[in-house]
């Protein structure tokens, strides 16, 4: 068996979730020790703070998406997927993003922008090139969403780490993510409600739409006029709201597997409303609790639950979550509790949080890793070649 035939290389989750998962037990662990003061980063042309967001967005977060993507997309317009080659140089992109990002001080300004703009510009094209190119197979209509977004994400990236945009780069990839999300809300959760609770939930196309298009109208918030967008956003929040009602919440959250993704929807909601009050009031109290609501609530919850699936079912296995699946999810809880729920009863112990929050993303990541990196090395075990 050669390098680019081994298991590892045979569709695009595989090697991105081991990549999500070290990124998700190592990087919050990094900043928590930057926040501390233990350790400093290099010299760079972006603050700490920079640094941060864009690793957990554009370093964790596009690994579960990209190997997300990878994977969905294959399957959507019924085609073999990238494999092989293709993913090693996609692998070996996001590595040298990590190592850039790091020793971005200490490279000519020509460099660093290859590095940092390597992998995703290469894997927006490839994904693009096959959603438009096998258009004519395509099982989902809406992807066209995905058409829209994926290039806006270069721009967000570019906007996040330059030092007078920051706050308007961070918005823009936070809202690019939630439309992502969004989308991959509602085909999931309707086919899990159906499979495992042989429970139908609404699902109706006008108000589908409007959610996905006042979500993608809220990626420009930065240039709708100053009175617009935070009722857009609280618009929004009540949409989805009225869906989540008909969603049937009393029977999903009767199951931790499915309703941590019903948690992460509401977390969604709770953003948009802190967003809401966020550009209409400006409190100073809010700080950066409206996008942690989204990275741990959303972000944080619904992630470990679809690795876990994918990860499962993608090696042939039965998606059954065990003591140890769930003790996983609890462990996500408790960290969204930690980040964002004591910092408001007792903010003294700021930091104190901030490092029991990271050791959650930590014991989460570590026990993913531990238990699915080795079925992500190994073939399926159905016989199925990929």
């Amino acid at each position: 068996m050669s390098f680019s035939t081994h298991p590892l290389w045979l569709v695009g989750f595989r090697p991105f979730f081991a990549l999500a998962c070290l990124a998700g037990l190592g990087l919050p662990v990094i900043w928590a020790l930057i926040f501390s003061g233990t350790i400093e980063t290099p010299a760079a042309p972006f603050t700490p703070g920079q640094w941060h967001a864009h690793e957990m967005f554009f370093g964790f977060g596009w690994a579960v998406m990209g190997g997300f993507l990878l994977t969905s997309t294959k399957n959507w317009v019924k085609i073999r997927g990238y494999h092989g080659p293709a993913l090693i140089v996609l692998v070996a992109a996001w590595l040298l993003e990590r190592a850039g990002m790091w020793f971005a001080g200490q490279l000519p300004p020509a460099l660093f922008r290859l590095s940092s703009n390597l992998f995703l510009g290469t894997i927006v094209v490839m994904l693009l090139w096959t959603l438009i190119r096998h258009h004519h197979a395509d099982t989902f209509r809406d992807n066209y969403f995905f058409l829209v977004i994926l290039p806006l994400f270069l721009v967000a990236k570019h906007l996040l780490i330059d030092p007078e945009q920051f706050a308007t780069g961070a918005m823009m990839t936070l809202a690019l993510f939630r439309v992502a999300f969004l989308v991959m809300l509602e085909r999931t959760v309707t086919q899990f409600m159906k499979n495992a609770l042989q429970a139908d939930i609404l699902r109706q196309p006008a108000l589908d739409t409007a959610i996905k298009l006042l979500a993608l109208l809220l990626v420009a918030t930065s240039l709708l006029p100053t009175p617009v967008s935070p009722w857009v956003a609280l618009l929004l929040a009540l949409l989805l709201a009225l869906r989540f009602v008909f969603w049937k919440p009393q029977l999903a959250l009767c199951r931790l597997d499915i309703g941590i993704m019903y948690l992460g929807y509401l977390a969604i909601v709770a953003q948009l409303l802190l967003q809401f009050v966020e550009q209409l009031a400006q409190p100073a109290w809010l700080g950066s609790l409206t996008t942690h609501v989204f990275t741990f609530g959303a972000m944080g919850l619904i992630i470990p639950a679809m690795l876990i699936r994918i990860a499962k079912g993608h090696t042939g296995r039965q998606v059954q979550f065990d003591r140890l699946d769930r003790s996983v999810l609890w462990i996500m809880i408790a960290g969204f509790f930690i980040r964002i729920i004591l910092p408001q009863i007792d903010p003294t112990d700021y930091p104190r949080w901030i490092g029991l929050a990271a050791t959650c993303w930590f014991a989460c990541f570590a026990l993913l890793g531990w238990r699915y990196i080795p079925y992500l090395l190994r073939p399926r075990v159905d016989g199925k070649e990929h």
